[in-house]
């Protein structure tokens, strides 16, 4: 359902933005706020009412008892309002109490139900738009604003690349992001919304700044992500693995699962106004990035680049795959401690090292060794000791029995050893530690695996064979203990490798993998970033980029998969011999047995092709280039590429970023993009990282359109959450989202998010923040649909903004700020400030245009000349327009839809404001005296206003401005009467005073800065006693001040890092703490004379 609330956020009226956690409201405040959102559906919608459905059948008739209700439920809500305008809403002025009583009465106002809202326009065209008089458009409403739009840009094809008649790249260049692809796991959440949000922001910017400009779109398969989400369903929902599917069954519904997925996730893109060219859409697995991938595999195995080899692997034994070393998180521990592990009903221990004893051969000795996992003393095949270490010197070169397998295993010495930790001596599993790996390959040592791929004990361990492996830790102890041959156990701290998707603990297992040598490739790219040939921003990006690829470790790039690219390698089996790693790469069946016969001519062969696929992150290597046509020549490649910026989240700088680079360099000869920017990451409201098992896992679209509570649980309910981890889940939604998540919109998500993004520390997810910005959205409504109002049917905008020289000083101000902000703007975005350059818009629009121009030109167009009112108002259009354009790469869809509503200048065909020029500064609006002038105007009337609230004076107020030098003696002179109008009307009096005349009688002051002070005359109507304990209060106040601000400039250090232009700005605030303390001084002695008069 809709309402009207078009009386929500008047102009004048401040609204945000939350700058930090408000206060935490009562129960009745919670109680009441969710009454008054009950009914007013499109003001402060509440959570999950998207304002636009209704039940389906005959609309029900209310009864007496329904109306008695909801007049009680009117009332309930009109004393709310009452009530919080008293707290959130003071009188300071006794010109505007009337007003206030009046707006607080049109708040509490109970607003008819409207009809819902029915999107008329034809899917594809442009947008009808509804007079600002309709019921439906009178408040800003997401849901309306952000309607039909899109389909009409897509349609249109502005999103599309802009290219010159020639076919070339405009004369101002080019702006190419490629989408960080997103997985088809599931849906969105927080980390694609500040992605999108940040690189489309740079995409509409650079557009409207006349660059040609791609944003291009696409998904990721996320090999092991995407099977195990599937896997998990299919278990969870059928009680079937995927091999009771069987390959090729189960690669089928994982595509079912990703064509389902894919769908919802450019739903969700379009849905926040992304400016994609769905044209060019890439998915990982479609036929030109499959061909890339197989082009790389092969072009690279035939250099050597790709080999294979039988090394330790990280074994994920849920998964049934090997793992990267970037996919395994080390959980650290400071002792024993109890961890889950699936598959286990019973925690497992951790953080302990056990002691036991091996029996030396032929003799009585014992020797003693320790270790963190006794399971794998099973695979033992060796004994070290340092070389030094006199308890074992006599013991080098003998054997000690294995107790429960038929294996002798050397002691030897190597200077490895650590003599001081533990007993001395180390038990050696080659085949299972990676130290000991290096240690057995040394020592020429038997390696045994122990493990079968499910994480059940093989053959190789004798009785224990197929225990699983952590109840084959406890029975080795059991066993140790029943022979005698256990020491003991104690705490031991220690790191825990577990697999980042399943939590499952990883196995270093030996298993023949594909790899990839990296040392010579990360030499390249490391190259490219100290050459300036791409920036990595911030810095602490770039320096952990140089610290992991200066240690890079070769790339194990084969992962036991079915859904995946399946790798082009063949194994040539020759005819009479078993057993051999013979192995052909080829793009076809065709050229691999063409290799095969190069390779081994003259005899019989067959070839079988690998089973294996490969990672994930070795098709997104390839991502911006092969999205691009590579490694066809295709007229993109030649114009597009390198690629301009790689906008994404540090975490994955290592899995993706660094090797875009190292494949980039090396296929392709160039850099795959110019710049990097790592943004944050988002977390929840208590700093944690968002996880599905937490429940703090935010859709975008739930903060879009709203959603109750119940259903935020209903959505947990249809994953694959594990019971416990869906209690918990429940309980952090219950405590973070107590009434759902209230309906902020598209625009102001992604205008906080933006706001967010500083490029240092992670944001914490905060929905209070972002349903204030859709409060400062209905502030840009509230402010246009004035403006609109302010124009004749036959307004016609001059040709340009430049200015007439007829303007007023408020107009001369408000163009000299939108100049400064354009430029503020500008210059934040090109350096990747972001934070920075929401600011200069935020305060461009709420705090100048606004609350102060808009609001000081009501006098102008209602009381002057029609002059006058003609450049108020033409000052009005270029300052909106201008306004509309600065916002709109951070909030599209509110200012296509107020943008198109606005008159065209003269000679200005331009269809949307996506194409509109983006402002930039302009000098001949740069008027410094005119900014110093308005804002002593602006801060005299403050002044006035402050006094006439704080000692009550609601009528005849008699105002004072003495001026301290000629030039703000003027201003105040010629600008009295604006003075006055921005006053109030309680004010009845103003006069003008030099530095030379003498403070005025009976009066009470406040001191504007060091140019200015307004005096307030209060002799009999105020407590003198009480009034010089305020002035001695203040006076104590501006002291202290300027005693803080002379000892900030009188530090040496501070004279010497600080620029002479902040320290001007720091001096100019000693000067007004000055002039406060002596006009509190002088207020003092005033109200001391009035008690003698």
């Amino acid at each position: 359902m809709a309402t009207n609330s078009a009386s929500s956020n008047p102009i004048g009226d401040k609204t945000g933005p939350i700058s930090g956690k408000p206060p935490p409201a009562s129960h009745e405040v919670k109680s009441a706020i969710k009454e008054v959102m009950d009914s007013d559906l499109i003001g402060q919608q509440q959570a999950g009412q998207d304002g636009g459905k209704v039940e389906e059948g005959a609309k029900k008739v209310k009864s007496e008892k329904d109306l008695e209700k909801e007049r009680k439920k009117a009332e309930k809500a009109k004393k709310f309002a009452e009530k919080q305008a008293k707290v959130v809403n003071p009188s300071n002025t006794a010109a505007t109490t009337k007003s206030k009583d009046k707006k607080d009465k049109k708040a509490a106002k109970v607003d008819e139900v409207l009809p819902p809202y029915v999107e008329e326009t034809p899917v594809g065209d442009k947008k009808i738009l509804k007079p600002f008089e309709d019921p439906l458009y009178k408040a800003y409403n997401p849901t309306i604003v952000e309607s039909a739009w899109y389909d009409w840009w897509e349609k249109e094809g502005y999103f599309k690349p802009e290219f010159d008649d020639e076919g070339n790249v405009k004369t101002n260049g080019y702006f190419v992001i490629p989408e960080p692809p997103p997985n088809v796991t599931g849906l969105l959440h927080m980390g694609h919304a500040l992605t999108n949000s940040l690189q489309d922001t740079m995409i509409r910017w650079n557009r409207m700044r006349g660059l040609t400009t791609l944003y291009l779109p696409g998904c990721d398969h996320a090999g092991i992500a995407t099977q195990s989400v599937v896997e998990n369903m299919l278990r969870r929902r059928e009680n079937k693995s995927r091999h009771d599917l069987g390959r090729e069954k189960f690669t089928e519904l994982v595509w079912d699962w990703k064509n389902e997925y894919h769908v919802k996730i450019n739903s969700v893109l379009k849905r926040m106004g992304g400016s994609f060219d769905w044209t060019r859409e890439a998915f990982t697995m479609d036929s030109n990035l499959s061909a890339a991938v197989m082009e790389t595999f092969v072009r690279l195995h035939d250099e050597g680049i790709i080999y294979r080899a039988n090394r330790l692997v990280n074994w994920c034994t849920k998964l049934n795959t090997a793992l990267s070393n970037l996919e395994v998180d080390n959980i650290e521990l400071e002792g024993r401690t109890l961890l889950d592990v699936p598959g286990y009903e019973k925690k497992v221990e951790f953080g302990v090292i056990t002691h036991f004893q091996y029996e030396i051969v032929g003799s009585e000795a014992k020797i003693e060794v320790a270790t963190t996992r006794p399971e794998t003393m099973l695979g033992d095949t060796g004994i070290a000791v340092h070389p030094k270490d006199e308890r074992y010197k006599d013991l080098v070169g003998k054997k000690a029995k294995h107790p429960f397998v038929d294996r002798l295993l050397p002691i030897f010495a190597d200077d490895y050893v650590d003599p001081e930790f533990g007993t001395g001596a180390v038990k050696i599993t080659p085949a299972h530690d990676p130290n000991d790996f290096n240690l057995g390959t040394r020592h020429k040592l038997a390696f045994v695996n122990i493990l079968n791929d499910d994480g059940t004990m093989n053959a190789n361990t004798g009785k224990f064979e197929g225990t699983r492996r952590f109840d084959a830790r406890y029975s080795v102890v059991e066993e140790l203990k029943a022979m005698g041959l256990y020491v003991k156990k104690e705490n031991n701290p220690m790191k825990v490798p577990v697999c980042q998707r399943s939590k499952d603990v990883i196995e270093p297992i030996m298993k023949p993998q594909w790899w990839m040598r990296m040392r010579e490739l990360a030499d390249a790219a490391i190259k490219v970033v100290k050459d300036g040939e791409i920036i990595i921003r911030p810095e602490t990006a770039e320096k952990s980029y140089y610290r992991w690829m200066e240690d890079i470790n070769d790339w194990c790039i084969s992962r036991q998969l079915w859904w995946g690219h399946r790798i082009p390698a063949y194994l040539v089996q020759l005819e009479g011999q078993q057993g051999n790693e013979n192995w052909v790469a080829g793009r076809t069946v065709e050229e691999a047995e063409s290799k095969a016969r190069a390779k081994f001519p003259g005899q019989k062969f067959t070839l079988s092709r690998d089973e294996d696929v490969l990672d994930t992150w070795f098709s997104s290597a390839l991502w911006p280039f092969s999205t691009l046509g590579w490694p066809r020549a295709t007229d993109d490649l030649a114009k597009l590429y390198p690629t301009s910026v790689l906008e994404t989240g540090w975490d994955i700088l290592f899995f993706w970023v660094a090797r875009m680079i190292m494949l980039g360099v090396k296929l392709t000869g160039q850099v795959p993009f110019r710049e990097v920017y790592c943004h944050s990451l988002v977390r929840d409201s208590d700093g944690r990282k968002m996880s599905k098992s937490l429940g703090n896992v935010i859709d975008p679209q739930d903060v879009v359109q709203g959603i109750p509570l119940q259903a935020l649980h209903d959505k947990l309910k249809v994953g694959n959450l594990d019971p416990k981890e869906l209690v918990a889940a429940t309980k952090f939604q219950k405590a973070a989202f107590p009434d759902g998540i209230p309906q902020c919109g598209s625009d102001a998500l992604r205008f906080s998010l933006v706001q967010y993004s500083t490029g240092g520390a992670d944001i914490n997810f905060d929905i209070k923040v972002i349903h204030g910005y859709r409060k400062f959205c209905n502030k840009i409504y509230q402010a246009t649909k004035y403006v609109l109002g302010k124009l004749d049917d036959d307004f016609v905008p001059r040709k340009t903004g430049a200015k007439t020289g007829k303007e007023s000083l408020a107009e001369k101000w408000i163009l000299h700020k939108f100049s400064v902000a354009a430029r503020d703007i500008n210059q934040a975005l090109a350096e990747r400030e972001f934070q920075r350059s929401t600011l200069a818009v935020y305060q461009f629009w709420y705090n100048q245009l606004c609350d102060v121009y808009i609001e000081n030109s009501k006098s102008i167009i209602q009381d002057g000349t029609e002059e006058e009112k003609r450049s108020a108002i033409d000052t009005l259009y270029t300052s909106l327009e201008g306004a509309l354009t600065l916002i709109h790469p951070f909030m599209p869809f509110l200012t296509e839809e107020l943008w198109q509503r606005l008159p065209r200048r003269p000679g200005d065909g331009n269809p949307t404001i996506v194409k509109a020029a983006y402002p930039q500064h302009d000098a001949a609006l740069d008027d410094v005296a005119a900014e110093t002038a308005y804002e002593l105007v602006l801060g005299v009337s403050k002044g006035i206003r402050s006094l006439m609230a704080e000692y009550s004076i609601k009528d005849e107020g008699s105002a004072f401005v003495q001026a301290y030098n000629g030039t703000s003696f003027q201003t105040a002179k010629e600008q009295i009467q604006s003075i006055k109008s921005l006053s109030g009307k309680g004010v009845a009096s103003i006069e003008v005073l030099s530095k030379d005349q003498a403070k005025p009688a009976g009066s009470v002051v406040f001191a504007v800065s060091s140019d200015a002070a307004v005096f307030l005359h209060v002799k009999g109507r105020v407590d003198i006693d009480a009034e010089i304990g305020k002035a001695k209060t203040k006076l104590l106040r501006s002291s202290e001040g300027f005693s803080r601000q002379q000892k900030i400039l009188n530090d040496p250090a501070y004279q010497q890092k600080v620029s002479r232009e902040l320290q001007e700005v720091e001096r100019k605030k000693l000067a007004d703490y000055e002039a406060e303390m002596r006009n509190y001084e002088e207020s003092i002695q005033q109200f001391e004379r009035l008690k003698l008069d």
